[in-house]
């Protein structure tokens, strides 16, 4: 199970509304179970679709401290695997017969993408909302190392003893503005390299 935390002025229902804009369509559908504070989401491809295997993804989606949390299951791959395997057989019986599956094969393509499809349609709401930009509001004070007084971010030295702050400002990354330990080389939250 896959998790990232998004910090920013959203809710869980924002995030859910984007999905389902997304993902409502074609050969896909989308179901919400639960509101407020935690929502969950199945993304799974229609019973009713005309072309390729079936496959579902669930989505977890809780309010979280100053954001949100979203975690992704695993995603079911019988359906897109049996579709691949059914292409395989009939190719090899008939290589012609590779023409008249080519919708089967796109939407099994399409459909082994849908995990990475989801988080980027998340990453980009939440980015579109404000997340990453804006460190949340309890982040936003240095605790002085000497006199345990809070400072804002980007003070160069403590407002009450004059002590030098530069160790302990706070570290983002560049990508999706999550905090990061000094001397981390990848965001434990999107994967980038710092």
């Amino acid at each position: 199970m896959e998790q990232k935390v998004y910090h920013g002025p959203f809710e869980p229902q924002d995030i859910a509304q984007e999905l389902t804009a997304f993902f409502n369509r074609g050969n896909y559908q989308v179901q919400q179970f639960g509101q407020g504070e935690q929502i969950a989401l199945q993304v799974a491809t229609t019973p009713y679709q005309t072309s390729g295997g079936q496959t579902a993804l669930g989505i977890s989606i809780q309010k979280f401290q100053d954001g949100i949390s979203v975690s992704m299951g695993q995603q079911t791959w019988l359906g897109v695997a049996a579709s691949l395997g059914i292409t395989a057989i009939a190719a090899l019986r008939n290589p012609f017969s590779l023409l008249g599956r080519l919708d089967d094969v796109a939407q099994d393509v399409e459909s082994l993408q849908l995990q990475q499809e989801v988080w980027q349609v998340i990453d980009n709401a939440a980015r579109s909302m404000g997340s990453g930009f804006e460190l949340s509001a309890r982040l936003k004070r240095i605790s002085c190392l000497f006199c345990n007084t809070a400072n804002p971010p980007g003070e160069s030295n403590c407002l009450a003893c004059g002590a030098p702050l530069g160790e302990t400002q706070p570290v983002t990354c560049k990508n999706c503005g999550y905090i990061v330990k000094k001397g981390e080389k990848i965001c434990p939250n999107c994967g980038k390299p710092l």
